[in-house]
């Protein structure tokens, strides 16, 4: 079976968690406003927590030295597990199916070859030195967390400050500065010549889940004898792999985001495999990245881990009315 079914699906999977984010965010916001109003305040999306990475990050890290899951923002830490888990098992996947920077980036490059019909490539060099900026903060935020005695992590975790983080989040975006515009601004022009360049350049979430992803037991494989060289493959991967020399694509920069084998001009020339031997239908791999988020979220409310315990008085007095 041809895989080129697999981009039109990946796309109505962006789509869905895109809108489903947007969902999120409309309902934390009207969380928020009924607080302040003070009347009846409806439920807080735990979802919002999506947006947490950091939380997600030292939440881990506390818990993992016995420290419990933090209740103030437990499905941050629910949901970096789960993505992180999902790097393990599926790649990158998380960046190329269902983050809405990662969506939004596709999308504004895609955009920009249409309209000049090619995409700017840097340097090697230079795209190498970039990328160094990512890991560079990855190193940093791992070194924090992972440093920080329990007592200091549970400082932080249980302040008033990360009590309210996600609020502060929803005013970055409610009321952002003018540097702030003016980067994002700068980011959204990049993305239209170039290819992911906030993903491939500064998202140290983005290098973690790299990092995590040489340990997945699947993998873009080659078939020598079937391949062609034709370089299709190498055109349309969104991070420059050179998947037409690989035999086994495990590069921290691979998405997981099929483009090479649905564009591979030679039927199973390409395929994702588990151990290498075991081939992956992309309709299975699809379920599996749905369903890894899906069974989180029923895992995290199952389990008392979801929904935070700070009160709509508490967020009230914390936002200084």
């Amino acid at each position: 079976m041809s895989a080129r079914y697999i981009q039109p699906l990946r796309s109505i999977i962006q789509i869905a968690f895109l809108l489903l984010c947007l969902l999120i965010g409309i309902r934390f916001a009207g969380f928020v406003s009924a607080v302040l109003a003070g009347g009846v305040v409806p439920p807080r999306p735990g979802g919002i927590e999506a947006f947490l990475p950091i939380s997600g990050l030292f939440g881990t890290a506390a818990w993992l030295k016995g420290g419990g899951i933090n209740p103030l923002h437990p499905a941050a830490v629910v949901i970096f597990v789960a993505v992180v888990a999902g790097a393990w098992l599926l790649r990158r996947s998380f960046c190329s199916w269902i983050c809405p920077v990662g969506t939004l980036s596709e999308w504004l490059w895609k955009a920009g070859f249409h309209k000049f019909n090619r995409n700017l490539l840097p340097p090697r060099w230079l795209d190498i030195g970039l990328r160094g900026i990512k890991y560079l903060l990855l190193v940093f935020f791992l070194f924090t967390a992972l440093s920080w005695s329990l007592e200091a992590l549970h400082g932080f975790l249980y302040s008033g400050y990360h009590a309210i983080s996600d609020v502060q989040l929803l005013q970055f975006f409610r009321a952002p500065s003018v540097t702030t515009l003016a980067v994002l601004g700068l980011l959204l022009a990049l993305s239209l010549p170039l290819r992911n360049p906030f993903c491939r350049y500064l998202c140290p979430y983005g290098a973690l889940l790299g990092v995590v992803a040489l340990l997945s037991p699947l993998a873009v494989q080659r078939d020598l004898k079937r391949c062609v060289s034709c370089g299709v493959c190498n055109q349309v991967c969104p991070s420059r792999i050179d998947v037409m020399h690989a035999k086994r694509v495990n590069d921290p920069e691979c998405l997981g985001c099929w483009r090479c084998i649905s564009h591979c001009r030679v039927h199973t020339a390409l395929s994702m495999r588990a151990l290498g031997r075991y081939a992956v239908p992309g309709i299975l791999f699809a379920l599996l990245v749905v369903g890894l988020f899906w069974g989180a979220t029923r895992l995290g409310k199952a389990t008392g881990h979801w929904d935070s315990v700070v009160s709509p008085a508490e967020y009230r007095e914390l936002m200084g009315r």
